[in-house]
């Protein structure tokens, strides 16, 4: 009678090392929020409800005075949810890590300490050199948010503001319309017997599809100019209705400039925006019609478009109302304020469940996108490319 044959190799049956599981250690965050000074910057980073749920997973906030007022927190607001106050400017950069919106002067970077984590926006184009240096001669690790890719592959920070700015602009415009000098006093309404307001929407990306979801709600004509059509048929599919929608031809786009109350411009390129209206087409637009150049930070896609400021908004050039405030969401500094702060809270946490950055870094690749400083040796292709500095890729720095 033959053996019964064994399932198992030889191999398996030998006696076997036993794998425990190690458990990581949680890490401790003492996180500084210092107060923004850039000019017409009024966000926070984090809401006092995120700091309620920080402090109750055993984290610090130390926050300077006055830091969310601009956003309509008050510092009670904050010390009620568990969060350290102070004076001290000084006190609060010198916290292991640093919360910022904007990126840190060179005043500020001074005040932090060496191997100290930071965590803000880079605005790489409004960058010197000088700024890396002092990241490199401190050791610092920087993370910028507007790199964090999240599990779609998208930029979740990027995003919300843009939705802030999509929405804003239609907002701003319907102000402009019966609020500013020379202004035409249209209704933005579905008015019965009334024709509706008629906008242009210049780039089919998120901000467009906000500015075109807005516009559709309060009952305008809209009608889409992009030069992907892959863009225009994800906007058609995600507002749900028909419109009209167009790649850039000057004629059509000419045609319809002619006739709109409104013009949004949300195109934005790799360095600076396209120039995507000339000062002719502006030219022949109608008289009060309004112009939102949402774009004008990265030189505006509207060749008749001036940077100004949330104090004098507005010019009038040929008869037409532009809006060049850079910065839209900044104007919403609650909103977004809250929107940026449901981005950082779970990063935060995660941070901290991980036992550290480090190992956070390690396992979620859209964190490790944010990074472009690790320990003072800059990480991150796109910095060492417009600066033509040396960088090392972050995979050979940790294993």
């Amino acid at each position: 009678m033959s053996k019964p044959k064994s399932p198992f190799t030889k191999a398996q049956l030998l006696p076997q090392e036993e794998k425990l599981e190690i458990a990581r250690r949680k890490g401790e965050l003492f996180i500084g929020l210092p107060k923004e000074t850039y000019f017409q910057e009024k966000r926070i980073c984090l809401t006092p409800d995120a700091v309620t749920a920080i402090t109750a997973n055993g984290h610090k906030v130390l926050i300077e005075n006055g830091a969310g007022k601009e956003a309509g927190f008050s510092d009670k607001d904050f010390s009620e949810a568990g969060a350290l106050l102070t004076n001290d400017t000084r006190k609060v950069f010198g916290c292991p890590m640093i919360l910022k919106v904007e990126p840190p002067t060179l005043e500020e970077l001074e005040m932090i300490n060496p191997k100290t984590v930071l965590i803000s926006a880079l605005q790489l184009k409004t960058r010197e050199q000088a700024y890396f240096d002092v990241l490199s001669k401190k050791k610092i690790t920087a993370l910028a948010f507007e790199f964090i890719k999240d599990e779609d592959n998208s930029y979740p920070a990027v995003k919300a503001l843009s939705e802030i700015a999509g929405t804003a602009s239609i907002l701003i415009a319907a102000e402009i319309m019966v609020n500013a000098e020379n202004q035409n006093g249209l209704l933005f309404g579905n008015i019965s017997g009334v024709p509706p307001v008629e906008v242009v929407v210049i780039g089919a990306g998120t901000v467009g599809q906000f500015a075109v979801r807005s516009a559709l709600g309060l009952g305008a004509n809209v009608k889409v100019f992009d030069s992907s059509i892959t863009k225009l048929r994800k906007l058609q599919t995600n507002v749900g209705q028909t419109l009209y929608t167009s790649t850039i031809q000057p004629k059509n786009l000419m045609k319809a400039l002619r006739r709109c109350d409104v013009a949004i411009g949300a195109v934005r390129g790799s360095n600076r925006s396209p120039v995507i209206v000339s000062e002719d087409m502006v030219a022949n637009m109608k008289r009060g019609a309004v112009i939102i150049d949402v774009s004008v930070d990265m030189g505006g896609c509207f060749e008749t478009t001036d940077m100004t400021s949330h104090d004098k908004p507005t010019r009038i050039k040929h008869n037409v109302i532009h809006y060049g405030v850079p910065n839209i969401p900044a104007r919403y500094p609650k909103t977004a304020s809250i929107s940026i702060s449901n981005i950082f809270t779970p990063y935060l946490l995660q941070i901290a469940e991980s036992g550290g950055l480090e190992n956070a870094i390690r396992d979620d690749r859209g964190l490790k996108n944010g990074l472009y400083f690790y320990r003072g040796i800059l990480t991150n292709k796109a910095v060492a490319d417009w600066f033509d500095m040396s960088y090392s890729d972050i995979n050979l720095l940790i294993f």
